[in-house]
C-alpha cells in the first residue's frame, strides 16, 4: 500500500489545495494516498464516494477553464466513523495528518478530541511518529493545534500526552487559493465536456500557494517539486499574505461596497479604487520583512488574481468581522507608514470606510487601532484624503468623533 496522509475536514478547499498538490506530486515522485474524513457533515463523503474519491477540478482563469481529474483521495469517510478514523490513524503507513477544520474547529474541542483519540489508537498499535500539518487560515495554526490536542489528550490520559510530546510534531503552514462555491452550471459544464455528472466538482483559481514549516518526522510527498515551500520561519510569509493580499481585500471590500460594487474584480476594475490599492500596496510592501523582490512578485500575482472576472469573490463576505481582521491586516501597515513619515492615506482609508460601512464610533475605531491618538490621526487623514466623496452625515459624525478622541 502506498504511504498515507490522513486528512480531517474534506471540503472544497482541501480538494483544490492539499489534495491537488498531492496528486501533482504523485506524478513526479512516489504516489501517496489520502484517507479523507469529513469534519461536521457527512455530505462531502457521500458526494465523493460516488467516484471512489476521484473528482473534477475546474481551474477558472480569465481566458477560460481548464478541467482535470484529481485522484489522490483513495478513501473517504464520514468523520463520525470512529473505527475507520482510529484504524487509519493507527496504521504505520500513515505518516502525515493534515487538517482543514476551520477556525471554529480549534475552539469547540470536537476535532481536538477526535485527533487525540486517533493518536491514542496509534500509540496502542505502535504506529510510530507522526507529522500533523494544519492548513487552516489561522496564524500559528500548528501551535494552536498542538495546544488543543495536548489538552484533549491530558483529559484522556496524561501518558498519552507524554507520548504525543515524544512522537508527534505539529507544523504550521500558510495556504492560499480562492475556491468559490460550485454551482449547478459548473456541474453541467463538466458533464457536457466529460460526459460525467460529477457532484464532487470543485472550482478554483489558477493561483495557489502552500508554505510549510520545516520539521517533518517522517517521509512526505514530493511536494517541493510541485511548488510547495518549506521554511524555518513562517511568520514573514504570513505577514506578506495578511498585508498584501488580505489587506487589499479589505480595502476593496469596504471602499467597494460604499461605491456599489459587489465583487473583487468589479471593484478592482474601477480606476479610482485601483489607484488606491496600488498606493496601499506601496505602504504594505514597505512594512513587510521579506525581500522586496519577493513582495513585488506577490503584488503582481495579486493584481492578476483581483482582475480575474470569472472568480466571483464577494465583497460582503470579505467585509465580515472587520474588527478582528483590520488589526492584523491594516493597522501594522498604517503604523509603519506613520512611523516612517508617510501619511498612510490608503491604509487609513480602509479603517475609515470600515467605520462608515459599519457605523462605528470613535471608541471602537480607537480599540481597533490600539490607541486614541493614532485613531484621531488616521481618521482625519482617511476622511480628508481617502474617501472625500463620502461626505455624508455618517462620515462627518465619524470625523468629529475621531478629532475629539
Amino acid at each position: 500500500m502506498p504511504p498515507t496522509i490522513a486528512h480531517l475536514g474534506v471540503g472544497a478547499f482541501h480538494r483544490a489545495h492539499q489534495a491537488w498538490y498531492t496528486d501533482r506530486a504523485g506524478a513526479v515522485g512516489e504516489p501517496w494516498r489520502i484517507a479523507a474524513f469529513t469534519g461536521r457533515s457527512a455530505t462531502q463523503a457521500r458526494l465523493l464516494e460516488a467516484r471512489g474519491g476521484t473528482y473534477t477540478l475546474i481551474t477558472r482563469a480569465a481566458d477560460g477553464d481548464e478541467i482535470s481529474e484529481v485522484r489522490s483521495i483513495r478513501s473517504v469517510h464520514d468523520g463520525a466513523d470512529a473505527h475507520a478514523w482510529q484504524t487509519t490513524m493507527a496504521d504505520p503507513d500513515t505518516h502525515i495528518l493534515t487538517l482543514t477544520i476551520t477556525e471554529a474547529g480549534y475552539r469547540d474541542g470536537t476535532a481536538a478530541t477526535r485527533i487525540a483519540r486517533g493518536l491514542q489508537a496509534r500509540r496502542t498499535a505502535g504506529g510510530g511518529a507522526l507529522t500533523v500539518v494544519s492548513c487552516d487560515n489561522l496564524s500559528d495554526n500548528g501551535g494552536n493545534t498542538r495546544v488543543v490536542v495536548f489538552d484533549a489528550a491530558m483529559a484522556i490520559d496524561h501518558r498519552l500526552a507524554d507520548w504525543i510530546d515524544d512522537n508527534v510534531v505539529f507544523l504550521s503552514s500558510m495556504v492560499d487559493r480562492i475556491t468559490p462555491r460550485t454551482t449547478d452550471a459548473d456541474i453541467d459544464e463538466v458533464e457536457r465536456i466529460t460526459g460525467i455528472r460529477d457532484h464532487g466538482t470543485v472550482v478554483t483559481e489558477p493561483f495557489s500557494e502552500w508554505v510549510i514549516e520545516e520539521g517533518f518526522v517522517g517521509p512526505r510527498p514530493a511536494w517541493d517539486q510541485v511548488g510547495v515551500r518549506t521554511t524555518r520561519d513562517l511568520a514573514p510569509f504570513e505577514q506578506r499574505k495578511l498585508r498584501i493580499l488580505n489587506g487589499a481585500h479589505s480595502l476593496l471590500a469596504y471602499q467597494g461596497l460604499l461605491r456599489g460594487f459587489d465583487d473583487v474584480a468589479g471593484a478592482f476594475a474601477d480606476p479610482e479604487l485601483r489607484e488606491l490599492v496600488e498606493d496601499y500596496w506601496q505602504s504594505a510592501a514597505a512594512s513587510c520583512e521579506l525581500p522586496r523582490g519577493e513582495i513585488d512578485e506577490a503584488i503582481a500575482a495579486t493584481r492578476a488574481r483581483f482582475a480575474n472576472p470569472r472568480i466571483r469573490h464577494r465583497l460582503a463576505q470579505i467585509a465580515l468581522d472587520g474588527a478582528h481582521k483590520l488589526p492584523v491586516r491594516i493597522v501594522p501597515v498604517l503604523a509603519n507608514a506613520l512611523a516612517s513619515g508617510d501619511r498612510g492615506h490608503a491604509a487609513a482609508s480602509v479603517i475609515a470606510a470600515w467605520a462608515v460601512h459599519d457605523g462605528r464610533s470613535s471608541a471602537e475605531i480607537a480599540q481597533v487601532l490600539g490607541e486614541a491618538d493614532a485613531a484621531a490621526r488616521a481618521m482625519r487623514t482617511a476622511v480628508d484624503r481617502g474617501i472625500r466623496r463620502l461626505e455624508d452625515s455618517t462620515v462627518r459624525a465619524v470625523r468629529g468623533d475621531a478629532v475629539r478622541s
